[in-house]
């Protein structure tokens, strides 16, 4: 249920950032001004409209901070990933280097023999 919610949620968050959404309050907006024309005090059309944007405004900063707080769980992953890969390339490192030492003793013993032995 709770996917499902926040599945929901961030459908909604993407909706809301879209030209349709624009579009939609635009004729909301059109719909509700234009019931004066209908008879409507300009004082209930108002109160309505005043309503129903706060309560708008309520569930979109609920649902923005929803998908931020998921984000920052996702970002939260991330940092966990890249501390890993770092701790594991600091690893190869330093077997590289501890290759690097053997290349270097092992070139050492190399010349060390072609040299032949030292006489005193």
């Amino acid at each position: 249920m709770r996917k499902k919610f926040e599945d929901f949620s961030r459908k909604l968050t993407r909706w809301i950032g879209s030209p349709q959404s624009i579009l939609v309050h635009t004729i909301f907006f059109i719909g509700m001004f234009s019931l004066r024309f209908f008879g409507i005090s300009s004082s209930d059309v108002l109160l309505i409209l005043t309503t129903v944007v706060s309560l708008e405004a309520i569930y979109l900063s609920i649902f923005i901070q929803m998908t931020v707080n998921q984000h920052a769980e996702e970002l939260e992953e991330v940092s966990e990933d890249i501390e890993e890969i770092q701790e594991d390339v600091e690893e190869i490192q330093e077997n590289v280097d501890e290759i690097q030492e053997n290349v270097e003793d092992i070139q050492e013993e190399i010349q060390d023999e072609e040299n032949g032995p030292v006489l005193p």
